[in-house]
């Protein structure tokens, strides 16, 4: 019975994986008693994990479906760092804290381990061994690495790459691009004269 259910897990994981990688991810999935979700793509994050409530006893993540293989398995790893956590220290300890942080080491090592990641990724993960950020999206070169496996029609324009003093839509809105500010540009809304600050890599649609 529990060979079966590990086939099919495979099965529905094998497509939004990369090569070799989809047993790793189902041994996960069988370990812990977790509800995974392939969901359609959300603007505000990438996946999301959610502790069992009162009376419930399934912990339950998401992964946006829209991922390119190795942004979907980094993502996947993050959300069972954050559920392998909760089992060991509960509410005690920070979200993406150092507790959060050393699980996350210890989940990324055998993906990183398998030597079937590209190397620009292989390198990018290991960086992020010694310095790990609270995600993917903090992690600016992690980041920027992730981006080149996305496919070529749904490869999106980052702020970073507009000239400065270029005009973008984001969320509705109309900026026009400042100053680099450590990882954010000071951007100015067009309507309301108001400065924000606007993450490099945010996708953004630029108006020529």
């Amino acid at each position: 019975m529990e060979s079966s259910r590990q086939e099919r897990l495979e099965k529905q994981l094998k497509p939004y994986l990369p090569e070799g990688f989809a047993s790793m991810i189902t041994a996960l999935l069988l370990k812990h008693p977790v509800r995974f979700a392939i969901t359609p793509p959300r603007s505000t994050k990438l996946g999301d994990y959610r502790a069992p409530g009162p009376g419930e006893k399934h912990h339950r993540i998401s992964v946006n479906g829209d991922l390119n293989p190795y942004s979907f398995l980094v993502t996947t790893l993050h959300e069972f760092a954050h559920l392998e956590t909760y089992i060991r220290f509960g509410n005690r300890v920070k979200p993406h804290g150092e507790e959060w942080k050393q699980v996350y080491r210890e989940l990324l090592w055998p993906a990183i381990s398998t030597g079937k990641l590209p190397q620009p990724i292989e390198h990018a993960l290991m960086r992020s061994l010694t310095n790990t950020k609270a995600s993917s999206c903090s992690d600016t070169q992690l980041s920027r690495v992730l981006r080149r496996y996305d496919p070529e029609d749904k490869r999106e324009t980052a702020l970073e790459e507009l000239p400065k003093n270029a005009t973008f839509a984001l969320q509705g809105r109309h900026f026009r691009k400042g100053e680099l500010r450590r990882t954010r540009y000071i951007c100015e809304e067009i309507a309301s004269r108001r400065n924000f600050l606007i993450h490099a890599l945010a996708a953004v649609h630029h108006i020529e």
